[in-house]
């Protein structure tokens, strides 16, 4: 069964009514921008969130997603927006039942010993319902909202607009292969065939490790539009941190988030692309339910040798191996000025792992340090005419600088050094392609794109 509208009418019906929010924001980004022109941000940051939220969609996932990289919005709107996917609307009891029927069949609800009429959570592209099977298995049943697939196209043509209109006031990050990455990993998150072979894919790779806990796909009870999955039992990583636990615990909590992302980005080539505060849970024992597979990313090996080659460049100040490094990632025509740029983002990003001691991961004592270095890396870069960042860097850049945002929340203090060269004590590309690609084919996930 086809959904609601999902032709060429339901993306022109989807494109007319974000145009308006997507030409607002760039009249007022440019307004005060290149004009001066001073407007009242907290209110246009609560309607841009309104409409956002309302529309749900990518648009809203680009929006909370800018609002975790420093500088990239004013601190009203990276506030407002922060909150936008934990707090979307869910769609009532009709739409559920239709849903179901047109994935599982009319006497769905009969494959349950109970279904939760109301959502337990609901996010951008879908919502997740509490269920029980007749095995007394508690499973959690994501359902992707109607008309995705136009509202999906619908957006990137906004964002595809958006970004050209910004191009044209700030040139200094050429966005044309950001907009690629971001459209592919979107469109992938569509399909929940796809995200339940992530799902599985994590499973295999923190098998081991009892850190992390990784919910695993009901066989029978998913389809392109509904995944069905284990229930985790969990409290909010942001409920957590409002009870203000000890450093020890926030330490605990910091240590198994880390295994979450680095352990299978080193051992594996493959990051979690979507490291907002909604995405984790805390259990008893301050281990972490990682939640939400629709946005992975696998890299080739030669790119984590490219991740790893660069931070000894920083930390041997050896610029030849730095410029290799850009390099090997796919950057193109790093001058000396534009690598010197670079390596000042670079030094940021890597100083928690080149002192072996614990430590916070910023401890400039300026909550504003981190914008004020992403200023002074934004306009060397225009300075500088600019670059190109790699596809492949995109979701590398949003997991390092989401993921650190958590950690200052949390307030850990840590070895940070020592848990990255635990890590990479062993690295060899080529085990690594052989470990990738067999947990891919185990896993059954698709080649992207």
């Amino acid at each position: 069964m086809a959904d609601e509208g999902s032709t060429i009418f339901g993306e022109l019906r989807r494109f007319a009514r974000t145009s308006g929010a997507v030409g607002g924001i760039a009249a007022r980004v440019a307004g005060e921008r290149v004009f001066g022109i001073k407007t009242d941000r907290a209110a246009h940051a609560n309607d841009l969130k309104a409409i956002l939220g309302g529309l749900k969609g990518p648009l809203m996932k680009v929006a909370q997603l800018a609002s975790t990289i420093p500088d990239a919005l004013p601190p009203e709107y990276a506030e407002e927006l922060a909150q936008l996917q934990a707090n979307a609307p869910p769609m009532g009891w009709p739409f559920v039942r239709r849903r179901m029927t047109s994935e599982l069949g009319p006497d769905w609800q009969s494959k349950f010993a109970r279904f939760g009429h109301a959502a337990s959570a609901a996010a951008s592209l879908g919502q997740v319902h509490h269920a029980i099977l007749h095995d007394g298995r508690e499973v959690a049943c994501k359902l992707q909202y109607p008309d995705m697939p136009s509202t999906v196209e619908a957006d990137l043509r906004q964002l595809r607009m958006a970004m050209a209109v910004y191009h044209r006031i700030d040139s200094a990050i050429k966005q044309d292969e950001v907009y690629k990455e971001l459209a592919e990993r979107i469109r992938e998150e569509l399909d929940y065939v796809r995200e339940a072979a992530n799902m599985r894919l994590y499973g295999l790779m923190l098998a081991d490790d009892p850190l992390v806990h990784v919910p695993v796909p009901v066989e029978g009870f998913c389809t392109g539009r509904l995944l069905t999955m284990s229930w985790l039992h969990g409290t909010a990583l942001q409920k957590r941190l409002d009870a203000n636990p000890s450093q020890e615990v926030r330490n605990d909590i910091a240590t198994a988030l880390f295994h979450a992302w680095y352990v299978p980005l080193y051992r594996y080539g493959v990051i979690h692309g979507d490291p907002h505060m909604g995405n984790y849970q805390v259990r008893d024992d301050n281990s972490v339910n990682l939640l939400d597979y629709g946005a992975i990313r696998v890299f080739p090996p030669h790119f984590i040798r490219g991740v790893i080659d660069l931070f000894e460049a920083i930390r041997d100040r050896d610029r030849s191996r730095a410029a290799a490094a850009y390099a090997t990632w796919g950057f193109g025509d790093i001058t000396d000025d534009k690598l010197d740029v670079l390596n000042e983002w670079a030094e940021f990003l890597y100083a928690p792992l080149l002192e072996d001691r614990a430590r916070l991961i910023d401890e400039s004592n300026d909550p504003q340090f981190g914008r004020a270095v992403a200023a002074r890396v934004h306009e060397g870069l225009k300075r500088t005419g600019g670059v190109t960042p790699p596809r492949e860097f995109v979701l590398m850049d949003r997991s390092a600088i989401g993921l650190g945002s958590v950690f200052l929340r949390l307030g850990a203090k840590l070895n940070w050094s020592r848990m990255f060269h635990a890590l990479i004590a062993d690295f060899d590309a080529d085990v690594l392609a052989a470990r990738q690609a067999d947990a891919l084919a185990r896993a059954g996930v698709p080649p992207a794109g």
